[in-house]
């Protein structure tokens, strides 16, 4: 390649290494010139090419390394790279990961209340706020599973009626109740945010969790069932993008079928730490007692209801290679012990399970 074969062209001088810049015509050069002989000083030699670069206005250091910064901070495989942007659009940012901020009774309401109770009672206090929070965050993630996930695949037709029917069971059931729990703890609350008395609320409201016997027995079909229409890559592709979006909070959909189970057994924790912080002489004392009972009683017979829902599910699935190794034992068993897999010799899989 010959250097005149550019726009301008350099001419080395050996005596004193000063580069010429010559600006070529705009006339077409010769066909029949042919290249020079001269040999040309490499580049490398070349003692300085300031003098070739324009002048360019430098970005400071600083504001420089903060944008460098910035940019190495984002996911490589979520944003395009920073010299290099694509040039049919912009990429959406990456989804952010909605997170329930976790709120305290103290920091809600006015600091100067505080100031007039005891560390106690601030404590109980605490306890009741998160009671009546919890309600409104099991409110708001019931509602959400019927919208996000429910409705959606119906009207998609991702799922049958039935299907869903099956693994969502009663859970519009629910949403009035803890409406209803909520309600009762926010007309107790005082202006400034205390509240005297939930014993005789509690109380009151308990029994309506009776109604989780039907949804808490239903769980194990229907997380058989949700596992098994996920081998349909248009229900996989569903759940998976909702657990990319950020209403899901990275959040799989049994995990929020799950919630209200969860729910159910935090209930005699939250009671017993309000009951721990209340002093003995407070009218608040035998309603909370009477509540504690109530809800243990509630969770152990669904626990029972529950794991004879789970016996009889997998009694229904056994199958006999002849009619007479049926037992009556096993037709009257209420009790899953246990269950898991057993391999034959040859290393094939056997589902086994103790009744």
């Amino acid at each position: 390649m010959v250097a005149k074969d550019y726009p301008f062209y350099l001419t080395v001088k050996r005596a004193n290494c000063t580069v010429d810049v010559q600006t070529t015509s705009n006339a077409p050069a010769k066909e029949t010139e042919e290249p020079s002989n001269k040999r040309v000083k490499p580049l490398s030699r070349v003692t300085s090419l300031v003098n070739l670069i324009p002048p360019v206005k430098a970005t400071p250091l600083k504001r420089f390394g903060q944008t460098l910064q910035r940019s190495i901070s984002f996911r490589s495989d979520s944003r395009p790279d920073l010299f290099a942007p694509r040039p049919w659009g912009r990429n959406a940012p990456p989804p952010i990961t909605k997170r329930r901020d976790s709120k305290l009774w103290s920091e809600t309401f006015d600091v100067r209340v505080n100031q007039l109770l005891t560390s106690k009672e601030i404590k109980r206090q605490e306890v009741i706020f998160e009671l009546s929070q919890g309600e409104q965050d099991l409110i708001e993630d019931l509602k959400l599973a019927k919208k996000a996930y429910h409705d959606p695949m119906l009207k998609l037709n991702i799922m049958t009626e039935q299907e869903l029917n099956q693994i969502f069971g009663t859970l519009d059931s629910l949403i009035p109740l803890h409406e209803d729990l909520l309600s009762r703890l926010r007309e107790a609350r005082k202006p400034d945010g205390s509240t005297e008395q939930v014993g005789h609320i509690l109380v009151g409201w308990l029994p309506c969790l009776n109604a989780y016997d039907s949804y808490c027995s239903n769980q194990v079909a229907a997380k058989a069932l949700l596992d098994y229409k996920k081998q349909d890559h248009r229900v996989q592709d569903f759940l998976q993008r909702c657990i990319e979006s950020p209403f899901s909070r990275k959040l799989d959909l049994w995990n929020f079928l799950d919630i209200p189970r969860s729910r159910l057994v935090k209930y005699p924790l939250l009671l017993r730490e309000i009951l721990r912080n209340t002093a003995n002489d407070h009218p608040d004392q035998q309603h909370l007692e009477e509540a504690i009972n109530i809800i243990q009683g509630i969770v152990g017979e669904i626990n029972i209801k529950t794991g004879e829902s789970e016996c009889q599910y997998y009694k229904e699935r056994l199958i006999y290679v002849e009619e007479s190794q049926r037992d009556s034992l096993i037709d009257s068993s209420r009790v899953l012990c246990c269950h898991g897999e057993l391999r034959n010799n040859r290393g094939v899989k056997f589902q086994s399970r103790s009744l």
